[in-house]
């Protein structure tokens, strides 16, 4: 039985603004081979997303050296609600030209210092000229596109409150996805989302025609050996709230998420079951499909 990747490197990311280790701060995990072919887990929780970049180029690297074709997998969402590269005004109406907007936008320091909140500001400015879609901030970052809360006109913006893949795990009924418009507060992924693709963007440009994204450049559908020929590594984005995640004697919340998430996709590569995890479901329909290709991305698993 032939497995789609040799390695599987899961990321925990943070928007934290000070350099930060343990409880809430970026994870690292990896389950490659050892000497003797076994599989075998290391995590790293590096105090700063620059320190993040240079380990994950790091173990690409030396996967790369040894031949090995890697999953690597983003806690964060790798794309927004349909609709919104266009009410941005971008050129390109589509997951790359948001990728592109936020990688020439965000300033991230070597410190964890960085500028999320007027990034966002300044996306709200473009897509209403006031304070929504984004919300969520500190009293010393509220200004006119900008509020520390949700405004009502929010339900009602020029895009959906949730990607469709994050409806689809609200009718799971175990975990339910935040909306990537919500940038502070109990569970919120807005600020990791804004952080993370810029950070995405740079391996993608970095590995060039080795790297794929999934959905967008591979089509969203079950993957084959054949449709990762000659790349490298493959970019998709993971949700660990959607499994059982049981931290061993010692082990924080946030390692424990990449261990199992690392764990959970080596075995059901080594099954045999990874290719088709990569499908939509049996009913989404053919606008739904060129909806998650174009703009919106899925989470694996979902």
């Amino acid at each position: 039985m032939t497995r789609l990747f040799h390695a599987y490197v899961m990321i925990d990311w943070s928007a934290a603004q000070a350099p930060k280790q343990g409880k809430d701060s970026v994870w690292i995990g990896v389950i490659k081979r050892d000497i003797r072919f076994r599989p075998s887990f290391e995590a790293f929780n590096p105090a700063t997303r620059t320190e993040a970049e240079l380990k994950l180029r790091d173990i690409l690297a030396d996967l790369r050296r040894r031949g090995e074709k890697v999953l690597i997998g983003f806690d964060f969402n790798l794309g927004y609600p349909a609709g919104t590269a266009a009410a941005l005004g971008l050129k390109s109406p589509n997951w790359e030209g948001l990728w592109g907007f936020l990688a020439a936008n965000v300033v991230d320091k070597k410190d964890n210092t960085n500028n999320r909140f007027g990034v966002a500001a300044k996306m709200n400015r473009l897509m209403t000229d006031a304070a929504y879609p984004f919300w969520g901030c500190p009293a010393k970052d509220t200004q006119t596109w900008l509020s520390p809360t949700k405004p009502a006109e929010t339900d009602s913006g020029p895009t959906a409150q949730f990607r469709a893949t994050e409806i689809a795990t609200h009718k799971g009924g175990k975990a339910q996805a935040k909306s990537a418009w919500q940038l502070m507060g109990a569970g919120s992924v807005g600020g990791q989302v804004i952080m993370g693709i810029p950070a995405a963007q740079r391996l993608r440009a970095e590995l060039g025609d080795a790297c794929a994204v999934w959905p967008f450049s591979t089509g969203w559908k079950a993957l084959t050996p054949e449709d990762l020929e000659g790349k490298d590594a493959l970019l998709v984005e993971v949700y660990p709230s959607l499994m059982s995640v049981k931290p061993e004697a010692g082990e924080t919340p946030d390692r424990a998420q990449v261990r199992s998430l690392c764990e959970h996709f080596a075995k059901l590569d080594e099954a045999g079951k990874l290719a088709a995890v990569f499908a939509p479901p049996k009913d989404a329909t053919e606008a739904l499909i060129a909806q998650v290709e174009a703009e919106e991305g899925w989470i694996l698993g979902v």
